[in-house]
């Protein structure tokens, strides 16, 4: 399958592409067919020399079937030659990734407030049908408190009448 695809070049951090057809099982700076253009990313987008474009050869190359990556499709659509790829939705993309984190964590904080309100909602459902068994609970449980409580001190006592009975 032909593509449509940028080629790099240029120095370390100083990047200039070339436009290129290119069948799609090549490397990426590999061997190509033809190149039709060349982009200068670091250029000003006012200025011509950042985009230069054979546009005979790329429309020859589309009507034969080459398709055109993302980004060449952008380029080619600034200069009218193809139909501009929809836009993508990042609205985080503007954002610095310090306040990312931030947006994320206080995001996350209504959503748990949201969670904690909904067992909210459904607590008061629950506590009617537990204040029934409570009615009958509030009796057995001053008792199980009571031995409960009875028994640390009773311990201490039990022992000592325990040893009473053996002196008797």
């Amino acid at each position: 399958m032909l593509k449509i695809r940028l080629s790099m070049g240029g120095a370390k951090k100083r990047p200039v592409y070339k436009i290129v057809v290119a069948d799609s099982r090549f490397p990426r700076d590999g061997k190509f067919i033809e190149k039709v253009g060349f982009f200068n990313p670091l250029l000003p987008k006012t200025k011509k020399e950042r985009v230069n474009l054979e546009v005979e050869r790329i429309k020859h190359w589309i009507d034969k079937g080459a398709k055109p990556t993302l980004r060449v499709s952008r380029i080619l659509g600034e200069a009218k030659l193809y139909p501009m790829p929809p836009q993508g939705n990042n609205p985080q993309k503007a954002v610095p990734k310090k306040d990312r984190k931030k947006d994320k964590t206080e995001g996350e904080k209504p959503a748990t407030e949201a969670a904690k309100a909904e067992p909210k909602a459904a607590a008061p459902k629950a506590e009617p049908k537990k204040e029934e068994p409570k009615a009958a609970a509030p009796k057995a449980e001053p008792k199980a408190a009571a031995p409960k409580a009875e028994p640390k001190k009773a311990e201490p006592k039990a022992a000592a009448p325990k040893a009473e009975p053996k002196k008797e």
